[in-house]
């Protein structure tokens, strides 16, 4: 399943799955219709909100039981649509819309999860283009840290670029994983059954507020700045991707391929990723990304040609997933005004 948020026209959130690829099964409904008309359940609006609750982290929460019943909701909508063509006819139990045109909706970034886990240094080919370039310090394996969660937005929401703290806003393709129970202290041969499914993650950082705060050996505020964590357009389950170690990557700006690489290159792949972090403890829910490829602009033959600017668009593209989509735009766009409040010189 292409699992989605999505906001309805009276800007309600609900929790859906692509049919097809224009229309978006709202799958709480769908699992009360299914109830009610395959399961013959009577309570069968009670048992949609235990199995598939209309909030995504929620549906991780339930786990396995939680997404078979989303997957058996959706096909049968699939089976009422006569083998996946579009349907104008099918409603939920009490008449509610069960189907939306994927142009009628918003579509949200497809989970808020309650940790997200940055891992990076795990592409070489990332540390190699780094080590080239005189970069501060080495981009090695193993470190980890914490985004922002209030920072993540959605496939074509705009990044806003805070012109008065950075002059050097780049850009991260990364795959990331999402995980579908808690748990802690975990091997690799245990991992897979933690994975929920996968997610595109474009990882946008301040280069020159990096620098600074890799002199201390750490970083957080480069990658936290709000619009900073753009997640999408959906979460592909883990069925639909036996292979998360085969997947063609591909960052585009304006059309321009910028970062063009392989989930295969990774030098440590996801269950040790997942089971070494572990110790942590992982909430159902829970995102970890798997660091980004070669081909960022700091590291490129011309930064200053290729950081991002205002009316730029990105396009990341991982194979089996899809594309997720994000414009630039500028703060004065953003809000209407200038920025009046911290500047490039107070934060150095």
């Amino acid at each position: 399943m292409k699992l989605v948020t999505f906001e309805n026209s009276v800007r309600q959130s609900r929790i859906g799955a692509l049919l097809g690829d224009h229309q978006i099964v709202d799958l709480h409904t769908a699992c009360a219709l299914y109830l009610r008309d395959v399961e013959s359940e009577t309570i069968f609006y009670r048992m949609s909100d235990a199995l598939v609750p209309p909030d995504m982290r929620a549906l991780f929460r339930g786990g396995d039981t939680s997404l078979d019943a989303a997957h058996k909701a959706l096909d049968y909508v699939a089976h009422l649509s006569e083998g996946g063509a579009e349907v104008t006819g099918v409603f939920g139990p009490r008449g509610e819309t069960l189907l939306y045109a994927l142009g009628d909706i918003k579509l949200k970034a497809p989970i808020i999860p309650k940790k997200f886990f940055h891992t990076a240094g795990n592409f070489r080919e990332h540390h190699e283009e780094a080590t080239k370039a005189g970069f501060s310090h080495p981009v090695m394996p193993w470190i980890v840290f914490f985004q922002n969660t209030d920072a993540i937005i959605g496939p074509d929401e705009p990044v806003i670029y805070p012109e008065h703290l950075t002059e050097e806003l780049d850009y991260e393709l990364e795959l990331a994983v999402v995980l579908k129970k808690s748990g802690k202290h975990f091997t690799a041969e245990e991992a897979s059954s933690y994975i929920g499914g996968y997610v595109i993650f474009n990882d946008i950082t301040a280069r020159d507020i990096q620098r600074r705060e890799m002199k201390s050996g750490v970083f957080s505020f480069c990658k936290g700045i709000d619009t900073f964590c753009p997640l999408g357009p959906w979460i592909v389950t883990a069925d639909e991707i036996p292979d998360a170690h085969n997947l063609a990557m591909e960052l585009r700006v304006n059309g321009e391929a910028r970062q063009r690489s392989h989930s295969s290159k990774m030098s440590v792949k996801i269950p040790e990723i997942l089971s070494h972090y572990s110790p942590m403890g992982y909430s159902a829910g829970d995102v970890l990304s798997t660091g980004t490829v070669s081909g960022v602009a700091a590291f490129s033959g011309d930064p200053k040609a290729w950081y991002l600017k205002p009316g730029d668009v990105m396009e990341c593209e991982i194979e089996k997933i899809g594309v997720l989509r994000n414009p630039v735009i500028s703060w004065e766009k953003a809000y209407g005004k200038k920025p009046a409040l911290a500047t490039r010189e107070t934060v150095k």
